[in-house]
């Protein structure tokens, strides 16, 4: 598993998902509930940004149709969406965000 520097802890507002692109891969890193999270950053359902929602409860919704992905498994917790999105294992290091895309969980 090899670990990439996607931000600064700095750079990550509580409960605001924050763009990132590693190794050609979008990815979003939300820090919610004490904890920093990677979630593929496409809706599994209508193809969009999920940073462009909104987070709560450790979950991501997507702004278009409003289905909501767990942060922890990539769940879809309701209707449209019935595919997970993949999630990233993540690791912090001093201030900075590392997340290792080349094996989802």
């Amino acid at each position: 598993m090899s670990f990439v520097r996607a931000c600064a802890t700095s750079d990550l507002e509580e409960d605001t998902p924050h763009r990132v692109e590693l190794d050609g891969v979008p990815v979003s890193v939300v820090r919610t509930a004490g904890e920093v999270f990677a979630i593929n950053d496409i809706c599994s359902h209508a193809n969009v940004s999920l940073s462009e929602g909104e987070v709560e409860d450790c979950q991501i919704e997507c702004w278009l149709h409003g289905s909501s992905f767990d942060l922890r498994t990539g769940k879809p917790s309701g209707l449209p969406a019935t595919r997970p999105v993949p999630v990233y294992p993540v690791k912090i290091v001093g201030d900075d965000v590392l997340v290792s895309v080349t094996q989802e969980s």
